[in-house]
């Protein structure tokens, strides 16, 4: 575990101090979000194979620790001691997907026990992944963008209008039956803590737990039209609504699939499309759905916004308080600050858990 003294606010005075201990310090909130600027960068023609234009070393075998329970490789994703993670997989956020899974197993007590769910729209990803981790529990499911596409309307950066942006709103139909609940993480974040304590958040009767904030301007994440139109804006009558990142969820997949939230956000998109409610991309609708309704979760587990915002993506300083994960959402992302030598202080606490190299 890591812990970082707090940083200076002029950046180029600025000092990491890394020593062993349980915690770290927090990060101000911010909008979850994809990088414009990485838009080209990592990214393939359909036409060349990508797994030729990577390459990861291969990362450490983490096992269990003494008190794990004991690692049985046969007994497949329907293990009901297993704690399941799914993280979507791309080219252009590959890397940030890696140092993610590569955090994951470092800090966990019992890595073996982790199963990893990634949801993909493009090929050639599975072999990539399994070369870069030999022994790691993990099964690939195909995102068809289709199933999307004609429910995405358009948004304020082109990179939210990707249709594998959408895929966490499908995690009930694609995971099995049997896979009961489910950790949904964002691919820019690491985490610095051990996962199997965010398995163990408690939902109560709720459908999903994350981190709230309810001192943002909750407002600004819908347009005029819709607050000015009781249609739509009574959707919270009776709900105190607070934000909330979807970068990091706890997700109750079993109550999901009873009520049918997918079925509920599609209908959602579709008011979006003809009446123009909000601008971003995937967070509107499941704010729609669920804020007001969130099970609790120590900010601890998200501190977000070290992208910095929406455009410049500036630089973030630390701010007091416990951190268990590292989130890069806004328009920053560390991988590409660190290669264009232009990197954010805390962008070098991503960096030994990056596993590319040529």
């Amino acid at each position: 575990m890591l812990w970082i003294m707090r940083f200076s606010g002029l950046f180029s005075a600025a000092l990491v101090i890394i020593v062993l201990s349980p915690s770290l310090q927090s990060f101000p909130p911010a909008e979850a979000i994809r990088s414009s600027h990485l838009d080209a960068y990592l990214r393939f023609p359909s036409s060349d194979p990508p797994p030729h234009r990577f390459s990861f070393r291969k990362a450490p075998v983490f096992r269990n620790a003494a008190d794990c329970a004991a690692a049985d490789v046969d007994s497949g994703v329907c293990n009901p001691s297993l704690v399941h993670v799914a993280i979507t997989l791309d080219f252009e956020y590959l890397r940030g997907s890696i140092a993610a899974v590569h955090s994951i197993l470092k800090h966990s007590s019992c890595p073996e026990s982790v199963f990893f769910h990634f949801l993909v729209s493009e090929t050639d990803l599975e072999s990539l992944i399994r070369s870069t981790f030999p022994e790691l529990k993990l099964k690939v499911y195909y995102f068809d963008p289709e199933i999307v596409r004609t429910l995405i309307s358009t948004s304020v950066r082109q990179a939210l209008e990707q249709p594998l942006n959408y895929a966490r709103n499908y995690l009930a139909d694609l995971l099995e039956p049997c896979v009961r609940r489910v950790i949904y993480l964002d691919s820019d974040l690491v985490v610095v803590d051990d996962i199997a304590k965010l398995w163990m958040t408690k939902l109560g009767s709720k459908t999903i737990g994350a981190p709230e904030y309810c001192h943002a301007n909750f407002t600004k994440y819908f347009t005029p039209a819709f607050w000015s139109d009781e249609r739509f804006s009574g959707a919270f009558t009776g709900r105190k609504p607070c934000y909330f990142n979807t970068g990091v969820m706890v997700m109750d997949l079993e109550k999901w699939r009873r009520v049918g939230y997918t079925e509920v956000i599609e209908k959602w998109m579709e008011i979006q499309k003809s009446d123009r409610i909000y601008e971003l991309g995937s967070l509107p609708p499941f704010l729609l759905v669920f804020a007001g309704e969130v099970a609790p979760i120590e900010h601890r587990w998200n501190q977000h916004g070290l992208g910095g915002d929406n455009v410049r993506g500036s630089c973030r300083d630390l701010h007091p308080g416990p951190v268990s994960l590292l989130h890069w959402s806004g328009s920053g992302k560390p991988w590409f600050r660190l290669d264009s030598r232009r990197p954010c202080p805390l962008d070098t606490l991503w960096a030994p858990y990056d596993l590319y190299g040529h």
